[in-house]
């Protein structure tokens, strides 16, 4: 990356907030500290993240609330840090747009290693991309430039997905006709450093289908296969 990545911290604990951006100043990041949604909004208007660390038990607008407006508005790395573990509370972190989820209390250096691995994917790389890596995949009138990650729809406009859901669209683009299973879509979508969550994909997949389905409960491009995994259907074209 060629500038310092900004993250900001939203947690209501000023301890909290300050372990993390000691932690994260020391890895090289540059991260600014906020207790409240509506100063998060104002930030991101005048000097926006590349990732938000959230927290879910926030007073007033909670954590979910805000992940919604965020994924509304803007397209940056959006990880919930929160010591609600249960499974449906992952679910739905996930539904309203986070790339990953962590719960408290949480080992510093993992944590590192997931921010730096959503960045990845919602960071266009800096060398020379190669031709195989940055063709534009089309299918179905849909096209999806690897280059510029950016999604466009049958009508040429640009259609916004998170860093999860690029990476899984992706690797069912660069497949097609096959059938994916969730570990291996788990591994190109999350990296080595995700840890093992049945429904991740089953998710991801959920949303993406509202994205890019004309009828997100009768999906025609994106297919499951019981027992498999998921299968994109038409054919693709690179160039």
């Amino acid at each position: 990356m060629k500038t310092t990545p900004h993250i900001v911290v939203l947690d209501d604990e000023i301890d909290i907030t300050q372990l993390l951006a000691s932690y994260l100043h020391g890895h090289g990041f540059r991260v600014t500290q906020v207790h409240e949604g509506r100063t998060l909004m104002a930030l991101m208007e005048s000097d926006p993240a590349d990732l938000v660390l959230l927290d879910l038990g926030l007073p007033g607008e909670d954590g979910f609330s805000i992940a919604r407006r965020m994924r509304e508005r803007w397209h940056c790395g959006l990880v919930i840090v929160t010591g609600r573990g249960d499974a449906v509370d992952k679910v739905v972190g996930l539904e309203v747009g986070a790339d990953d989820y962590v719960t408290k209390p949480f080992d510093l250096r993992e944590l590192v290693a997931r921010v730096k691995a959503v960045l990845r994917r919602v960071t266009p790389a800096s060398p020379a991309p190669t031709a195989a890596s940055t063709d534009t995949l089309r299918f179905a009138g849909w096209e999806l430039d690897t280059a510029a990650h950016s999604l466009r729809n049958p009508q040429g406009e640009q259609v916004q997905l998170t860093g999860g859901e690029f990476d899984l669209l992706q690797a069912l683009a660069r497949h097609p006709g096959r059938v994916l299973s969730r570990d291996f879509l788990l591994e190109q979508t999350r990296g080595r450093e995700a840890a093992p969550f049945d429904r991740t994909i089953d998710v991801q997949v959920g949303r993406l289908r509202k994205k890019i389905e004309a009828d997100a409960d009768d999906p025609q491009l994106i297919k499951s296969v019981r027992g498999a995994g998921y299968i994109l259907v038409p054919p693709v074209a690179h160039g």
